[in-house]
């Protein structure tokens, strides 16, 4: 597992970015593939699951995920809900110790987020679309109305594509620059002719800068180019492989 020394700090929070080592999966989804929507083998896929949280010293039973669609929607956690009632969202939160928080990606960003004082954790899955759309600003939002405050929030920004696989059509940069012109500077020319690099976690790091939050870290990391360290939606369609594996990132508060 990856882990960001700012989270580390907090006496109450535990968390982890998980990479594809080790694991129980095959194939494609060699070796610690934890996604369902995957066509990789359910029970090996829960197995992965179970094993990742309880490295974090947390009840397998207490993880929580959702039906990730790539929106701007957060919901509030009380308890686990079962695998067939997964609400729709994108990022999820809580005040309840215990109750691990997840998200699951393959280059989009995984964010997690904690405001230890408060005791109030986040887990957010931000893609592009969902990055644009305000899940960010949505679940820091959130977090204020269960009690915490922006300028404690601590986020780390997980392992996901970089800007230099992050190869984007000339119609793409369109919507961000009619938002803030100045998110062009998360666009560089790529080599070909009309095409650009964008900076995902640069532009993840921004959303919650506006939002409030002042520490945040990311991780060095690009999902596209380790293929030993990490599954990537990108690398799996440029290989015509047909599906792909999915890390698990979570966040949770002891009690």
């Amino acid at each position: 597992m990856i882990t960001v020394s700012a989270l580390n700090a907090l006496s109450r929070v535990r968390h982890a970015f998980f990479t594809r080592e080790p694991g129980l999966s095959e194939g494609l989804y060699a070796k610690n593939n934890c996604g369902f929507s995957s066509r990789d083998d359910a029970a090996t896929v829960a197995k992965n699951r179970q094993r990742a949280v309880e490295s974090m010293e947390m009840p397998p039973e207490a993880l929580v995920t959702v039906n990730q669609q790539h929106t701007s929607d957060v919901v509030v956690a009380e308890a686990p809900w079962p695998q067939d009632q997964m609400p729709v969202a994108d990022a999820i939160v809580t005040t309840r110790p215990r109750l691990v928080l997840g998200v699951l990606t393959a280059d989009c960003a995984p964010v997690l987020m904690a405001d230890s004082k408060a005791g109030i954790v986040a887990a957010v899955h931000a893609g592009w679309r969902g990055a644009l759309g305000g899940v960010l600003a949505n679940t820091v939002a959130v977090m204020v109305e269960q009690g915490a405050k922006p300028d404690r929030i601590i986020a780390g920004i997980g392992p996901c594509i970089g800007q230099r696989s992050y190869e984007v059509g000339p119609e793409f940069p369109a919507p961000f620059l009619e938002q803030d012109e100045t998110n062009g500077a998360f666009f560089t020319a790529a080599r070909r002719d009309g095409h650009f690099l964008f900076d995902l976690p640069g532009f993840v790091a921004k959303q919650l800068s506006r939002a409030g939050v002042r520490d945040i870290m990311p991780t060095p990391c690009d999902t596209c180019r380790e293929e030993a360290r990490f599954f990537s939606h990108r690398r799996a369609t440029l290989r015509s492989e047909g599906d792909y594996g999915r890390q698990l990132s979570a966040i949770a508060l002891e009690r």
